[in-house]
């Protein structure tokens, strides 16, 4: 292999370290858009599959890292990096390393920083899908980073999921990635306590979810509807309460809660949202829309 065919492997070669579903999932879809794949576990084994596949097995940290310029980390959290690369940092400088793991936005800032004292670049990143759908047209994979560094490796990237790059703060796509989960964790367990509802009616989880999972589903459209940009009117202020005030809203929090109390479920999830109400009516904003929940939501007590 001549020099600029080892130059040119070397930009196209890829290395992921962390071979969890969604590390695994990774791995396999940039073998398949023909990218040259080195990974490493700390448990070796799992690595056993994408092998197989076509993907190159390094022996250390270190090794993965001089494998590639494109360093995609996927682990339970930022910590792990540093439990990772702390062998490694002599092996950065000159690398892209692009950090899919979740953590908070100011450990993402802090990981931007310790890349850059090692002369590494950084991207921080959060997968939207779920590891099957890795390399789907459904895929989309939020960054945040230096807009250099997310252009020349877009391409690469794009192989994922569409990227949707927010901005420069390497804190920007861990903070969407958070809000999303935070908007798909409640709803999973609002789906579970509507569940758990119906069932003390003797209707099956199989009945109730596909008429709890429509309901779900209507939920953006039915905020479309109401208002042509969804959010503008929260940018500028404004509660309009000509649809759902929050004293109607919160009437129906209040049933909720009576409902479950009256059921001997779990009340923890219905309190929180009952509170919101509350909060509202307390401070003046009963006939407001039901957005001005957002109020107590910025400034807690």
């Amino acid at each position: 292999m001549n020099e600029q065919q080892n130059q040119s492997a070397q930009d196209s070669a890829v290395t992921v370290i962390g071979l969890g579903p969604m590390g695994q999932a990774m791995t396999r879809t940039l073998l398949t858009a023909g990218h040259p794949v080195t990974v490493w576990n700390r448990t070796a084994s799992r690595a056993d599959g994408v092998v197989t596949d076509g993907a190159t097995l390094a022996a250390t940290p270190s090794e993965a890292v001089e494998a590639s310029d494109l360093v995609i980390l996927s682990l339970t959290d930022y910590r792990a990096m540093y439990g990772i690369l702390d062998s490694a940092t002599a092996s950065l400088a000159g690398r892209t390393l692009v950090n899919l793991s979740s953590d908070t936005p100011d450990r993402t800032r802090e990981a931007a920083i310790w890349a850059a004292g090692h002369d590494a670049a950084f991207l921080a990143g959060g997968v939207m899908v779920p590891a099957p759908m890795v390399g789907t047209e459904a895929a989309h994979v939020y960054y945040s980073g230096p807009d250099e560094v997310m252009e020349n490796h877009r391409a690469v990237l794009a192989s994922l999921g569409t990227p949707k790059h927010l901005g420069e703060d390497p804190g920007l796509a861990q903070m969407m990635y958070q809000a999303q989960l935070a908007v798909f964790l409640t709803t999973l367990s609002a789906l579970m306590h509507a569940t758990a509802m119906l069932g003390t009616a003797g209707m099956k989880a199989k009945e109730a979810l596909p008429e709890l999972l429509s309901s779900a589903d209507s939920i953006g459209a039915i905020l479309r509807a109401g208002e042509e940009t969804p959010g503008a009117a929260l940018d500028t202020g404004e509660h309009p309460g000509d649809l759902s005030t929050v004293t109607m809203m919160g009437a129906t929090a209040d049933h909720i809660v009576e409902t479950s109390t009256s059921l001997g479920l779990d009340l923890a999830l219905p309190l929180a949202v009952q509170a919101h109400y509350w909060r509202a009516i307390e401070n003046g904003h009963g006939s407001d829309n039901w957005t001005r929940i957002i109020d107590s939501i910025r400034e807690p007590r």
